[in-house]
């Protein structure tokens, strides 16, 4: 049997040679990758099997039918000012240019940004609390993840109703409570602040458990020896989310905060259902007043335009947050 001080001998000693010699030439190298090639003979190709593609040619006509082909129709109407069916004037870019000097679009666009922002503020810090506050294990683990999901199995249209009927003062019971037992004047159908917290609450009411499971899910990925090693040393639990849980929930959070702008920024049927927009012009963001253009008022030019810039303020804006959290991540 080889002793194995004389292997690791041997072995030292051919690295230290190589280190001496300094490495092998590149030209010998490829020289001899000919020769072992030619010595084994000729490589047997198969041809390339490209069938696989048609997989992915029903998932190419879906995104067609659904998505370019109505983007370029929106493009179409963008640069036309259209009567009916047949009757149609070319204008170029004059719709884009009358809804940028547009002052109702420049409200709800500053009313868009700041529901967002106030969205992402209280809907993030929010989720993230819940999720730390769930159980890890145990029959409560499933209670609690079912219990926190619901909201997010009703659809948009159906909240709306339920907190169009529930923050009314005469016979919704938040609004009941809020005027009758808290003594505090309110009327979502009249005064405006009171809609725009009727509106914020239920989009934080629907839409926190997304951030909240998504956060839950980072949580749970973290290994248990980096909270062993805390309770060892004596981290208290500020320490422990602070230096463990929250480094961890970075990559979990950018998508969390993109998900919700955009969906925030977009937001549609929930505050058309409660308010309509109004009153007067209180909730009607983007998504809102394009719908007046459009189906209200029927000019198709200027809601294509509209439409257009509208959909590049999204895109420009997710990709300003996209770079600025992957850059605060490295």
């Amino acid at each position: 049997m080889t002793d194995h001080r004389s292997v690791a001998t041997v072995a030292g000693a051919a690295v230290a040679g190589e280190l001496a010699t300094g490495p092998p030439d590149a030209q010998a190298v490829d020289a001899r990758t000919r020769d072992a090639r030619a010595t084994d003979g000729p490589v047997e190709t198969r041809p390339k099997d490209n069938r696989a593609w048609l997989l992915v040619l029903p998932v190419v006509v879906s995104v067609a039918f659904t998505a370019v082909i109505p983007l370029m129709t929106v493009v179409n109407y963008s640069v036309q000012d259209v009567f009916t069916y047949n009757d149609r004037i070319f204008v170029g870019l004059e719709w884009f240019r009358s809804v940028a000097r547009d002052d109702q679009v420049w409200g709800a666009f500053l009313r868009t940004v700041m529901f967002s922002l106030q969205v992402l503020l209280l809907e993030i810090p929010l989720g993230v609390a819940i999720a730390v506050a769930m159980p890890r294990r145990g029959v409560w683990m499933s209670v609690a993840l079912v219990v926190v999901a619901l909201p997010l199995l009703i659809p948009w249209n159906v909240v709306g109703t339920i907190w169009q009927i529930f923050a009314r003062s005469d016979i919704g019971l938040g609004g009941w409570v809020v005027n009758n037992v808290l003594g505090v004047s309110f009327n979502y159908t009249l005064d405006a602040t009171d809609a725009w917290i009727t509106v914020l609450l239920m989009d934080v009411w629907h839409w926190t458990p997304l951030v909240a499971l998504l956060a839950y899910a980072g949580l749970r990925s973290i290994p248990d020896p980096y909270f062993q090693a805390a309770q060892i040393d004596g981290a208290s639990g500020w320490a422990v989310f602070r230096h463990i849980q929250l480094p961890r929930l970075r990559g979990v959070l950018t998508i969390a905060i993109l998900l919700r702008f955009m969906d925030s920024f977009m937001i549609y049927t929930e505050p058309f259902v409660v308010t309509g927009g109004g009153p007067g012009n209180a909730t009607s963001f983007l998504s809102i007043l394009l719908s007046k253009i459009a189906v209200g008022q029927f000019d198709l030019g200027k809601a294509g335009a509209f439409s257009l810039l509208y959909f590049l303020v999204v895109q420009v804006v997710c990709f300003v947050f996209f770079t600025a959290l992957t850059r605060t991540r490295r």
